[in-house]
């Protein structure tokens, strides 16, 4: 069985402090300041004029803060399951930004969004806890319904192959730059919570996702192993 919300929620509410560090606080996942840096520098570059960002499963914070270095003072509303995490996120973005936060605490599953509200979505190690397709389908077109015309989304994420023998490789190379990281007791570990919590999809059927729900000029940013940062435009 995979975890359930609240399950997630909790491991989240406790691990605060390691995930306000921009530079270690996802040390588990292949080339986080690089994505994290990308992210924002696309985000800023194909959305120059964006007023309001939306970061889903915004943790502590980091990905709207790294994007505010490019677009000062925007307004940003803040979602994830973990109170504790939005708060600490809270207190960074209203040190660095003078615009409107707003937060919610919720899943994204469930939380209304307004059509044509933001110009800018984010969404860093966050969808790989959807679990059916038709909840894939759901918050992706959410995202598009509450983007305005010429807005964009930027995801970095677990992804997985959809060839078995490939994500066996990536798999292998996956748990070798963990050992590398600490030791083999970590690799299992993060293997452990990964097999319990997530249910990360294939590259190419995320990006085939983003067009089916109206997305345009789909860009991939990186990939390494089994993460990738992409994005999308909406007309």
């Amino acid at each position: 069985m995979k975890s359930t919300v609240d399950e997630i929620r909790q491991r989240f509410d406790a691990d605060v402090e390691r995930f306000s560090n921009l530079e270690t606080g996802q040390s588990a996942t292949v080339d986080a300041p690089l994505a994290l840096a990308l992210v924002a520098q696309a985000a800023a570059a194909t959305t120059p004029h964006a007023r309001h960002v939306l970061d889903v499963g915004c943790g502590a914070g980091n990905y709207t803060l790294k994007l505010l270095e490019f677009l000062p003072n925007l307004d940003a509303t803040l979602i994830d399951l973990s109170q504790p995490m939005l708060d600490r996120a809270t207190e960074r973005v209203s040190r660095a930004s003078a615009g409107r936060i707003t937060t919610i605490q919720g899943d994204i599953r469930k939380v209304k969004l307004r059509d044509g509200q933001f110009d800018i979505v984010l969404a860093a190690a966050v969808l790989h806890h959807l679990r059916t397709d038709q909840e894939w389908w759901d918050v992706l077109a959410a995202f598009h319904h509450a983007l305005r015309p010429g807005g964009s989304i930027w995801v970095f994420d677990l992804v997985e192959s959809s060839i078995a023998s490939v994500q066996e490789i990536m798999r292998q190379k996956y748990g070798e730059y963990l050992t590398r990281l600490k030791d083999e007791s970590y690799r299992d570990h993060v293997f452990a919570y990964v097999e319990k919590e997530d249910t990360p999809r294939p590259l190419m059927f995320q990006l085939d996702l983003l067009r089916q729900v109206g997305f345009c000029r789909v860009e991939v940013l990186h990939k390494n192993l089994c993460f990738a940062a992409f994005g999308a435009m909406k007309e």
